[in-house]
């Protein structure tokens, strides 16, 4: 069995991190998405579990097309589905997280 770890940086993060919520905020959340796969992907791309990489294969559009459908449920819903948004948006992570091959 291999070594798990992670091998990415505090600067490089806290960079990700600040780059992705400016992109947020300067558009008013429109690019939340974007943000979030920019960083997540960063994050993936230096995690090793078991001696494989993991790679993050989702993007931007596929998630605002979800992201979309989950915001307007929560509205319909009048914030209930707010409970489940934070458990569709970790499936979607998953189902787009695999290991290098």
């Amino acid at each position: 069995m291999g070594e798990s770890y992670f091998d990415g940086g505090l600067l490089q993060l806290i960079g990700w991190k600040i780059l992705g919520g400016l992109v947020t905020a300067f558009t008013l959340g429109i690019c939340y998405p974007w943000a979030f796969c920019m960083v997540y992907g960063w994050e993936t791309k230096h995690t090793v579990v078991n001696g494989h990489r993991l790679v993050f294969d989702g993007s931007a559009v596929q998630l605002f097309g979800n992201w979309i459908k989950w915001l307007l449920l929560t509205v319909i819903t009048l914030g209930i589905y707010g409970f489940w948004l934070g458990i569709a948006l970790r499936k979607w992570k998953v189902k787009h997280t695999h290991f290098a091959a």
